[in-house]
């Protein structure tokens, strides 16, 4: 029987649809419909650009595998998309795109010293005269595509000054830290790509901290640990996400330490990212907690208004979408926890309506993104509770932040604290930390005399129910 563009598809639908859940299947591949079958070349269609780009993103593997058990290792997917202005455009337009047709960030050669010809890497490309290095950078996330603004510029801005000058700036290390969805991860892969551009000799690096301790670990086991820190003692500038998980792990910590050192000592370049500051990792030996103070610590808030519509504004024209500026703004000023929250309602919000062949408007907004507003809540950082309260009492954060005793002060510090022991997951001990550097038993003590206040005080009760309502958790 002679395959045909739907029965290829539709067998490349049956597998998939037993790899993901039921609701992303109708979601992102019902929609699809095959039109073309050319060798080993199939062409699909896609009701928009925005969902080429997630499919892309999210389940080229899938894709891939799905094809090449139907048409062999040679198969090829070719996205017709459906273009147009406007949802609602009665004239839509197609064009065809391969997938996966971006650049590659290529290999790297790395000269290995003489005596060093049977080092193994730990991504499993082994060297004899030269070592074959990957990067493991995402091209996607560049400085062009990274939006920048108030609550992330002196990350960006170091990490700029980074790629001109690797491992010649006072940032060294750099780290960057904050949040869910902030956008640590895309700065970290924009530095590598942009050192990659200025510095094509620098050997760059992007690895995980959770998979550089199961190298460590299987280096350990296979007694390759000597090559394991070789290899990581020859890149030149080192990319190191979620250095929170090296979290007691004792040995991996070790390891690190003797790497960082060589690296710093040599004047290579380190940039560490975390989603909480070198002082609030707990069961990390003090001595690298130390070395992490040792260049440029900063953190990435959530993201200022501004920021918010900006990176709206770049996704829609990416996506190729027009909204209503009325929706755009509906999104930007309720949706504020973080850049991930706000891609992921505009997602949810296309979809919906690409499914349901539905114009986008502030009521169907309101409707579809109801539930992720109210459960915002749940994400309210410590550092934006202490901005709403400066900015209720016209308080300077640094006096906040300060040992100082006036008694308004005291009082604005012990409401910080009072509200992010109620709605944040962090510890007394990180709640002191953040805040003027107190300890656990200061939250305690200002959690208890707030609640008394509150009962006792009238005035001081209107300044809670305030706070409350600003904070966006009235209940």
């Amino acid at each position: 029987m002679s395959k045909t563009a739907a029965s290829v598809w539709g067998n490349c639908l049956s597998f998939i649809q037993d790899n993901i859940s039921e609701q992303a299947f109708h979601t992102w591949f019902e929609p699809t419909k095959a039109t073309k079958l050319d060798g080993n070349i199939l062409t699909v269609q896609v009701p928009s650009k925005f969902f080429y780009e997630w499919l892309e993103e999210h389940y080229i593997k899938l894709l891939k595998a799905s094809l090449q058990k139907e048409l062999g290792k040679d198969a090829k997917l070719i996205y017709s998309i459906v273009m147009e202005k406007k949802i609602t455009n009665k004239d839509p337009y197609t064009v065809n795109i391969p997938s996966s047709n971006k650049e590659k960030v290529l290999k790297q050669e790395l000269d290995a010293p003489l005596s060093s010809n049977k080092i193994k890497s730990p991504f499993a490309i082994p060297g004899i005269q030269k070592l074959k290095i990957d990067s493991q950078l995402n091209i996607n996330y560049s400085f062009n595509s990274f939006i920048e603004g108030e609550t992330n510029r002196l990350a960006s801005s170091a990490g700029k000054a980074i790629a001109k000058r690797p491992g010649g700036t006072s940032f060294n290390p750099l780290f960057i830290y904050g949040g869910v969805g902030l956008g640590k991860t895309h700065l970290a892969h924009a530095i590598g790509l942009e050192v990659k551009e200025k510095h094509p000799e620098k050997t760059v690096l992007y690895v995980s901290m959770e998979k550089f301790s199961n190298q460590y670990q299987s280096a350990t086991r296979s007694n390759n640990r000597n090559d394991f820190v070789n290899f990581y003692q020859m890149i030149d500038v080192l990319i190191i996400d979620d250095v929170q998980f090296l979290s007691g792990k004792k040995g991996t910590q070790d390891v690190f330490f003797h790497i960082f050192n060589d690296l710093h000592q040599r004047g290579n370049q380190l940039v560490l990212t975390s989603d909480k500051a070198p002082v609030d990792i707990q069961d990390v030996d003090q001595r690298l907690i130390s070395r992490f103070k040792w260049g440029l610590s900063a953190d990435l808030q959530i993201p200022e208004y501004e920021l918010r519509l900006e990176i709206l504004k770049s996704k829609l024209e990416k996506g190729g979408i027009e909204l209503d500026p009325e929706v755009t703004t509906y999104i930007a000023k309720n949706i504020k926890t973080n850049i991930r929250e706000i891609e992921g309602a505009l997602n949810s919000l296309v979809a919906r309506s690409v499914l349901n062949r539905k114009e986008i408007t502030v009521d169907l907004a309101e409707k579809v993104l109801s539930d992720l507003i109210k459960n915002q809540r749940k994400e309210i950082s410590i550092d934006y509770i202490q901005n709403v309260v400066c900015d209720y009492f016209k308080i300077p954060i640094e006096k906040v932040q300060s040992k100082t005793r006036k008694r308004d002060i005291v009082q604005a510090r012990q409401l910080a604290m009072y509200f992010s022991k109620q709605y944040t997951n962090a510890s007394l001990q990180s709640i002191g930390t953040q805040i003027g550097k107190r300890d656990h038993a200061t939250v305690l003590h200002a959690c208890k005399t707030v609640k008394n206040l509150a009962e006792t005080d009238k005035v001081f009760k209107g300044y809670v129910d305030d706070l409350r309502r600003k904070i966006g958790i009235a209940e």
